[in-house]
């Protein structure tokens, strides 16, 4: 083993290397087995957050432009966008709220180079080494509609999508998603047959392998999955009887435990669609929803209730993402009506200070309609 770079001491040639954009790890890793070993090591991945080097970022499953503008269903399987691809083409992009910066990632896998419609994106790390990856569930195919038991698996390191083991079980639609410690939780949502599922399972990235779980102790049709506090909740949904009529209850599973508990207090009031609702990173255990306008917040104390934070910007009302990431910070991403160009803003709420909201800059080929999203650190 030579030089990390020749004529420069190691600690400092090793200072170089932290600071490599993430998006240059794939080229790094190639350039000698050396390099490849250290950005590889979890002390890589520990002096980058030590450097103040690990940012967060938010992953969008995001409308290509072209796509974003037609209109397709399953009438219109044949209608192709002028990039050859699907007429509902996704994409997985990456947005730096901070500095406003956006990476669009490689296409995945597959003839139409296009995510899956209404599919779920969860981020886990490897264990112990801070490999960071990307993981798809389920959703619809693009041209058919059909709904589809895929698993892409984006790998930071070596800059590649591959397949992941399929989805096990009906092909579920409207299911609760998140990730917790190591791996990536799915329960409820409905069979090809509408009916409501209780059912549950975890998906390990490392073996790329399924395990189900106990089932929930309700059905549950389009719930909100999150983590906090080191469980998988899932909150609100409805049970097959009860089309479109969301309940306020959720339940959390322990994975120490390999248990289900409902939430007491209960999170959501009866009525109210868990769509916009997400966890704040960390141990606190603040929630965050859309409400009437309005961007609202719980605590985790046993009683809290919901409390309102800062009204939505109008051109961003109909919103389609809304995540929380470090430093007291929550993005939302919407229009001013249905099928509009997405706007960015970023709210900062500190204590003794009022809310502010600051937009950020989009490119106007990232503008396309956010399907689904997930905050990460890289």
């Amino acid at each position: 083993m030579g030089e990390l770079i020749p004529g420069l001491p190691e600690e400092v040639a090793r200072e170089c290397l932290v600071r490599v954009g993430f998006d240059q790890l794939p080229v790094v890793r190639r350039i000698s087995r050396q390099w490849k070993s250290e950005v590889e090591s979890p002390d890589y991945h520990r002096l980058r957050r030590a450097e103040g080097l690990a940012r967060p970022v938010l992953a969008l499953v995001q409308a290509r432009p072209a796509a974003a503008a037609g209109d397709a269903g399953p009438a219109a399987d044949k209608q192709r966008s002028s990039a050859g691809g699907p007429a509902n083409s996704y994409r997985m992009v990456l947005l730096d709220p901070a500095e406003g910066r956006w990476a669009p990632l490689p296409a995945p896998p597959g003839p139409a180079g296009s995510l899956p419609l209404l599919c779920q994106v969860a981020a886990v790390g490897g264990a112990g080494e801070g490999r960071q990856r990307l993981v798809v569930v389920g959703g619809w195919d693009p041209e058919t509609w059909a709904p589809v038991d895929a698993v892409l698996v984006y790998d930071f390191l070596t800059g590649a999508w591959r397949r992941g083991t399929p989805m096990p079980g009906p092909r579920r639609s409207f299911f609760a998603c998140a990730a917790v410690g190591g791996a990536v939780y799915v329960a409820g949502g409905h069979d090809e047959e509408k009916n409501a599922l209780r059912s549950a399972l975890a998906y390990d990235p490392e073996r790329d392998a399924w395990a189900w779980l106990p089932d929930m102790a309700e059905e549950r049709d389009e719930p909100r999955g999150l983590c906090a506090g080191g469980r998988f909740v899932v909150a609100g949904g409805y049970p097959t009887q009860a089309q479109g009529r969301f309940v306020g209850s959720a339940e959390a599973f322990d994975p120490a435990a390999s248990a289900w508990t409902p939430v007491r207090d209960g999170l959501l009031e009866d009525g109210a669609c868990p769509r916009t609702c997400c966890a704040a990173p960390g141990a606190a255990g603040r929630l965050y929803m859309l409400r009437d306008g309005h961007l609202v917040a719980r605590d985790a104390a046993p009683g809290a209730t919901w409390r309102p934070v800062a009204p939505v910007p109008e051109d961003a009302c109909t919103a389609a993402t809304v995540a929380a990431i470090p430093g007291g910070r929550v993005v939302v991403i919407g229009s001013g009506c249905h099928g509009g160009d997405q706007a960015v803003y970023v709210l900062r709420e500190e204590a003794g200070k009022a809310a502010s909201w600051e937009r950020a800059a989009a490119p106007p080929e990232l503008a396309g309609h956010v399907q689904a999203s997930c905050c990460l650190e890289i």
